[in-house]
């Protein structure tokens, strides 16, 4: 298995953030078939395969924040208000996604993309693991 951690700046609000270039960079230079694994190390984040643009991005977010409310409800509460939500997020929109790569280029569907979703405002950096592992 081949494996690299990217950064990505995610800033000081909530995200969903275009990972899918970093992605295709990563397959393309393995050249060959197999999964790609992408996996955020994050208590707070989580990985989606999804249309970006055309609003699904804050629609997303939207749906992220009409089930879980950023208000004082949740017993995690160090941080921002409403941090425990985020702490609670990667249960439902998990911390990794796996997908096919088949000649070095990813099956994704044709307006699927790669993103990473980070509800947390409170850390501005995350990692993401990017691996491989050959067919």
């Amino acid at each position: 298995m081949r494996s690299e951690l990217i950064s990505v700046a995610t800033g000081s609000r909530e995200t969903v953030h275009d990972i899918t270039a970093e992605c295709a960079v990563f397959v393309r230079e393995q050249g060959e078939d197999g999964l790609l694994h992408v996996f955020v190390p994050h208590a707070t984040a989580g990985v989606a395969l999804l249309e970006l643009g055309s609003g699904s991005d804050d629609d997303l977010l939207a749906a992220l924040g009409d089930l879980l409310p950023a208000d004082d409800r949740w017993r995690h509460r160090h941080g921002s208000p409403g941090h425990g939500r985020s702490h609670v997020m990667p249960a439902i929109l998990p911390p990794y996604a796996t997908i096919p790569v088949l000649g070095g280029r990813m099956a994704l569907g044709t307006w699927q993309s790669v993103a990473l979703v980070d509800l947390n405002v409170d850390n501005t950096q995350r990692q993401v693991r990017l691996s491989f592992l050959p067919g």
